[in-house]
Order: C-alpha cells, then structure tokens, then sequence
C-alpha cells in the first residue's frame, strides 16, 4: 500500500515581471480564462480575504480558503481546513526574480494536522493539476509580457493571417 500524499509542488521559470505573474495570481475571476484546472475562483484575493476554488479535478466540491499572507509581488499563501488544527491545507505560492528576466515561480501544497493521514488517503494524486497550473501560468504570463512589448503571440498571428485570408481589412 503507498502511503498518502502530504504536499504537492511546483516550480517553473517564466519569462515575464513579478508584477505581470501576481496580476495573474491575484484575479480570481480571471483564473478561467488562463488555468485550465478550475473550474472558477470565487472570491477576493486579497490579505485576509476568503477564496473559494472549484477545480477540475474534484467536480462538484469546492474549497474555500483564507489568504493568510500577501507579500506582492513574492509570496502568498492560501490555507484552508478543519477547526482545532485537526487537518490544515496551505498553499505557497513564490515569485523568486533571476537572471535575464525570469522569474522562478513555486506552489507547495502541504497537509498537517492530527486529520492529515486520514484525510490525505482521499486526497487525488495532484501533481498532473500542479504541472499543468503552472505551465498555464507561464504561457499566460509570457503571452501577455510578449503583448506588452507588441510582440504578437503566435494565436495572434494565426488569427491576422485567417482573416487575412478570409478577406477582412484591418486589425
């Protein structure tokens, strides 16, 4: 028998400003349009403020959640769970700049509590969601970072060259 997950993590290098990562982050009605792991973010992320995440994975649940630190641009965490300390989900999430414009992104997902070997046995494997959260996350970020400097994203040349094509004038 394996033993249950206790965290999940993440990390990724994206080519685009803390700033542009943590708008992103930070914009719970917009997590549909870029992260295909939810089904919405309801809420405000904000210091102190309650989020509720609908994933993809789980259909039908929905997991509300604290933001417990707000360190923008760097670092945020989200925790959510049971009263008394008995199982305690937290998530971290870190924007680390480096060398030549990149940014190091990283998500943890770590469970305690006196609950947490109970309760992470129906925990779902999720580390395809974080994988893929974060190639979401870079392809939004550098997309947009390409945008800002009137780079077209390949979808946007695509989409000229088809109207082109179809006949239509102007951009």
């Amino acid at each position: 028998m394996t033993s249950p997950m206790s965290a999940f993590a993440v990390t990724t290098s994206i080519r685009a400003t803390p700033e542009r990562i943590w708008a992103l982050l930070t914009d719970a009605a917009g997590y549909v349009r870029w992260n295909n792991t939810v089904q919405k973010v309801d809420g405000k992320v904000a210091p102190g403020e309650r989020v509720t995440v609908h994933p993809k994975i789980n259909p039908g649940r929905a997991f509300p959640v604290k933001v417990a630190e707000f360190q923008p641009p760097r670092r945020m965490v989200w925790t959510g769970g049971m009263p008394l300390g008995l199982f305690k989900g937290e998530r971290t999430f870190t924007l680390t700049p480096g060398a030549n414009g990149e940014v190091q992104f990283s998500m943890r997902e770590e469970y305690t509590g006196l609950m947490a070997p109970l309760i992470s046995r129906s925990i779902p494997d999720l580390q395809l969601s974080f994988d893929e959260f974060a190639n979401d996350l870079k392809r939004a970020a550098e997309a947009l970072s390409e945008n800002q400097y009137g780079i077209q994203s390949r979808h946007q040349r695509e989409s000229v060259e088809i109207e082109d094509a179809a006949g239509n004038i102007g951009i």
